[in-house]
């Protein structure tokens, strides 16, 4: 079954058209990547299916259910959790209570369960649950908001860019969780600049061109195509998996 089913999608910043038709799939319990430069609409897309941008025509489905006029606070009840760009934590307030802040839809017994699964995931974490989250590096960062979105027990987790700015050495970290979470059944959209470690941890995948699905296939199809070796995965990029 489908987890997420987009259709025809249209999504407007006044007259600039930012996606122009799309439609995609993500099934339960697989991961999917969405590559493309800066521009091509990926977080636009995110940001849609989560409800915090309107489309403007087509159809966002989350197990067939159709929520593209749902508010985003009843989207996070519905069991989507989105890790945005940039690392955007509650700087006065300490990792324990940024993680609990994650799990306001849930009851007290969940959060806790959902806790100790972060505590897991990330021992570093725990290590500093007392300390503002403000002072934290960029990767625990990451970490952090990652493991808020987690404590939401989400049916969808949508990751956008977890590895921005990220050292190599944090990223590996970051892609390890990852691959836990894959390990748990967890259903997730990634959009990631690293394509080949994308690639390497997805099912299947999506590459967006100025608001158009240029290619599609299995992740294995993608990271063997010319095309997409030679625009996403040069030297740079194979320097950074």
């Amino acid at each position: 079954m489908n987890m997420l089913e987009i259709r025809d999608l249209d999504v407007r910043y006044g007259h600039i058209q930012a996606l122009k038709g799309i439609s995609l799939d993500v099934a339960e319990g697989e991961i999917v990547a969405l590559l493309g430069a800066n521009g091509a609409g990926k977080t636009t897309l995110m940001r849609t299916i989560s409800g915090l941008l309107r489309a403007h025509a087509g159809k966002v489905l989350l197990r067939g259910q159709e929520i593209q006029r749902t508010a985003a606070d009843a989207i996070v009840r519905m069991g989507i959790s989105q890790v945005p760009e940039g690392r955007r934590v509650f700087p006065t307030l300490s990792v324990w209570e940024n993680l609990s802040l994650g799990g306001y839809t849930r009851g007290r017994a969940e959060v806790a369960q959902s806790l100790q699964q972060v505590w897991q995931m990330f021992p570093r974490l725990l290590e500093r649950r007392e300390q503002l989250a403000g002072t934290l590096s960029g990767g625990e960062q990451q970490m952090l908001v990652i493991g808020r979105a987690l404590v939401a027990r989400p049916r969808l987790l949508l990751l956008d860019e977890p590895s921005l700015g990220l050292a190599p050495i944090i990223v590996r970290d970051i892609f390890r969780s990852l691959r836990q979470i894959r390990e748990q059944g967890m259903t997730v959209l990634l959009v990631e600049q690293n394509a080949r470690m994308a690639l390497k941890l997805a099912d299947r995948a999506y590459v967006l061109e100025t608001g158009t699905i240029r290619l599609q296939g299995s992740a294995a199809e993608l990271l063997a195509s010319p095309e997409v070796q030679a625009t996403y995965l040069g030297h740079g990029a194979a320097h950074a998996a």
